[in-house]
């Protein structure tokens, strides 16, 4: 069985992405691991090039910064990397920059890629999320943030990334997957509230246009984390090669995950799942094989 692993990044220093452990959570699993940089205005490809792996694979890329709508941009330099991984591969794990894998989660990733390996009818393995927020205290736990997203996929059968780069699709249809038994830990929101700021004004930009960015980003020095809905403290342990940058946190995020800031309605769904683990209304961008 051969693996490729895939991601895109752009300016990860200057809005400090975790992309060098992001990559290296992602290595042990991999014969070979691309990664497309973008055009950047800081030492992104140094940072790669200084993981040292025998198994990456760097590659340039100019962003089409004029694809504002939807995150487009991100699908596109998404389909370009994934492009680039070798033909023989039989599983291609895709992660972005502000993603991990936990090393745990090994095990049963692997087994699910040689279960699934003579099977054709399952095209992707879909992932657990962990959403991290304000620091690495806390995790976001309302209904407003994806539960599932499909992070291996059977590369060169016109398998495409989908709309913002969040998940993937066939010819505009979900894909059948199984579930990998793993987890992604998301870090996007976990930065220094200065730099969050600062990702958010310049983030926005390939979502929307500019009367959107002037009426919706303040133009402030350091984001607001009180602003979230429901946080919950994290209870676990986060990926090994991530805990260098989790003891360097030189900040701490004004949250109080007592306070819910929750519609009636919001409160009595979030119950409903609390209880019997399902989400009405859930937004599911694939289909599960049992």
């Amino acid at each position: 069985m051969i693996v490729s692993g895939f991601t895109i990044v752009r300016n990860a220093v200057k809005f400090d992405y975790p992309v060098v452990e992001s990559i290296r959570s992602v290595l042990p699993l991999v014969d070979e691991f691309i990664v497309l940089v973008g055009n950047s205005d800081d030492e992104t490809r140094k940072c790669i090039e200084q993981i040292g792996s025998e198994k990456l694979r760097i590659f340039d890329s100019v962003w089409d910064d004029s694809l504002r709508e939807g995150g487009r941009v991100l699908a596109v330099e998404t389909d370009k990397a994934q492009a680039l991984i070798r033909k023989d591969a039989d599983w291609a794990i895709y992660i972005q920059a502000d993603e991990l894998l936990h090393q745990d989660d090994y095990s049963n990733i692997r087994q699910a890629m040689e279960f699934a390996l003579a099977k054709p009818e399952i095209e992707g393995l879909l992932f657990d999320y962990t959403h991290f927020y304000g620091d690495y205290r806390f995790v976001a736990d309302s209904r407003k943030w994806y539960r599932h997203e499909i992070r291996i996929i059977r590369p060169h059968v016109s398998i495409q990334s989908w709309k913002d780069a969040q998940g993937f699709r066939k010819h505009g249809r979900k894909l059948r997957v199984i579930s990998a038994q793993a987890r992604v830990f998301h870090y996007g929101w976990v930065k220094p509230p200065e730099k969050q700021q600062a990702k958010q004004q310049h983030f926005h930009k390939m979502w929307h246009d500019d009367t959107w960015m002037d009426k919706h980003i303040p133009k402030v020095e350091a984001f607001d984390y009180g602003q979230i809905d429901s946080v919950a403290f994290f209870a676990g342990t986060h990926p090994a090669v991530m805990q260098a940058r989790v003891d360097a946190q030189h900040w701490k995020a004004n949250i109080d995950p007592s306070l819910k800031k929750l519609s009636l309605k919001y409160r009595l769904l979030m119950g409903i799942e609390r209880i019997t683990g399902w989400r009405p209304g859930e937004y599911r961008n694939y289909k599960l094989q049992r």
